[in-house]
């Protein structure tokens, strides 16, 4: 019976005993086992039979053929890898080819490695780039590799443009990464978000959790056209990513609508809010991270599909709308996360940490809330679980549509800061009112400030 610890046994001996163990097998998973089980291979291992294997008719044997050659410590033969890859017709073969050459990490392999930069697979060419990359400030593979900055491939380019073209930003005028300017800590701004924001120093964000006005639906946003809607969000998108910390998130809370019909003889209008705002925050310096699912009781919700029970006609069938998404964005940065953590000390990020029982899926199910004075208000819970899994104590929460103030509740309820904005003077005055009836913000804590307040607390 075959077993890894008698191939390991088998490998470490010199007369060619795997060679022949898979020479006598007639089931090729039996091989492919032998294959990925040889591991770390000795020095004195005898490779022979890896090289016969090249020519197998099955895929999965050169594949893992392919592996353990790129084992063998830089004394593989690059030139039998080099006549596989040409006449290669399996993708995962060809791309284990190039990383297995890369491992040498040989200056005579150069010129293979620039020979896969043409290939038309961008995985192959990452590969050769990561084998290339090993030869620091080597003049010819610079010469081969800066021109990539213009592939067609985005991961190409952004590898590029990280190891060539990325300066490091002129941070002496920001504060440290894990701290924020006094005058935006729990503060509530009455005034157009953009307005607002003209104030507000780059970097001064760790998280934005907003749900944007529907367009159209609701009696305090009112657009000439979904276009004007859409580029109304893209402005404030784009205010909201200067203000924001490097590789911090921004997640939008929204969902398709529907406009109703004028008359009975017109349709009425649905608009995917979610998929057409995408392109917008993608071309602005987003990156998109994940959606998740909000997903409400159906009872909660109108009823769509009333009709359609009636009568069962195809074409007429209009399901209830029980989801909202959650769309994750990060700000694009070439630092990786553990860049952001490391911003935070042991205390911190020890406070910081998520407890047991946290949502392990991107589907969310929790009920709505409902408000006589907003008709559309966050949830605790989910306003809750994206601040704890998107932000560390301390952090400044952002909301550019502040509405009843539930971000901001939440958040210093989870000793976070938080700095709002809201254009409507009710919904303003409605925050300021929940002061005292529900202790919605500290009090002392707290400012309530007009725009041109805002301007002279920014200014002291």
């Amino acid at each position: 019976m075959l077993s890894k610890e008698y191939i390991t046994e088998l490998k470490h001996r010199e007369n060619g005993d795997i060679s022949d163990l898979i020479s006598s097998q007639q089931d090729i998973r039996n091989i492919i086992f032998i294959l990925e089980s040889l591991g770390r291979l000795p020095e004195n291992f005898d490779p022979d039979f890896l090289y016969k294997l090249l020519k197998h008719n099955h895929p999965q044997v050169r594949l893992n053929a392919v592996k353990n050659i790129g084992k063998l410590n830089g004394k593989s033969d690059a030139k039998s890898l080099v006549e596989l890859y040409k006449k290669e017709t399996d993708t995962n073969v060809r791309r284990e080819i190039v990383s297995s050459i890369g491992r040498q990490r040989k200056m005579e392999n150069k010129s293979l490695l620039f020979y896969f930069l043409k290939d038309k697979d961008p995985k192959i060419v990452c590969q050769s780039i990561r084998g290339l990359l090993i030869f620091e400030k080597d003049k010819d593979v610079e010469e081969h590799l800066r021109p990539l900055i213009n592939h067609q491939n985005e991961m190409i380019r952004t590898v590029i443009y990280k190891e060539y073209f990325a300066k490091e930003k002129k941070t002496k005028d920001f504060l440290p990464h894990a701290q924020t300017y006094d005058f935006l800590k729990n503060v509530v701004i009455n005034a157009d978000v953009l307005e607002a924001l003209r104030v507000v120093p780059d970097e001064s964000v760790h998280l934005t959790f907003t749900s944007p006005p529907y367009y159209n639906a609701r009696d305090y946003s009112i657009y000439p056209s979904y276009k004007d809607y859409l580029e109304f969000l893209e402005k404030v998108f784009i205010e909201t990513h200067r203000v924001t910390k490097e590789g911090r998130f921004l997640i939008v809370n929204t969902s398709p609508i529907i406009i109703p019909r004028i008359s009975r003889a017109h349709s009425s209008k649905r608009y995917a809010i979610p998929f057409d705002l995408h392109p917008y925050l993608v071309k602005n310096g987003w990156e998109f991270i994940d959606d998740i699912i909000w997903l409400k009781p159906e009872a909660s919700v109108k009823n769509r599909v009333g009709g359609f029970m009636q009568h069962r006609k195809p074409l007429g069938y209009k399901p209830n709308s029980v989801t909202e998404y959650l769309m994750v964005y990060r700000k694009s940065t070439e630092k990786l996360l553990d860049w952001n953590i490391r911003s935070y000390d042991y205390g911190t990020v020890k406070k910081s940490k998520v407890a047991d029982g946290y949502e392990t899926t991107n589907v969310w199910k929790i009920d709505p809330c409902f408000d006589k004075v907003h008709s559309a208000v966050f949830p605790v819970e989910l306003c809750k679980r994206v601040i704890q899994y998107y932000s560390y104590e301390g952090d400044l929460i952002f909301d550019p549509f502040g509405g009843s103030g539930t971000v901001g509740r939440t958040a210093k309820a989870l000793d976070r800061l938080f700095f709002l904005t809201e254009k409507e003077a009710k919904y303003f005055e409605y925050m300021k009112s929940k002061v005292k009836t529900q202790n919605l913000f500290d009090e002392k804590k707290t400012k309530f400030l007009t725009l041109e307040q805002f301007k002279k607390e920014a200014i002291k």
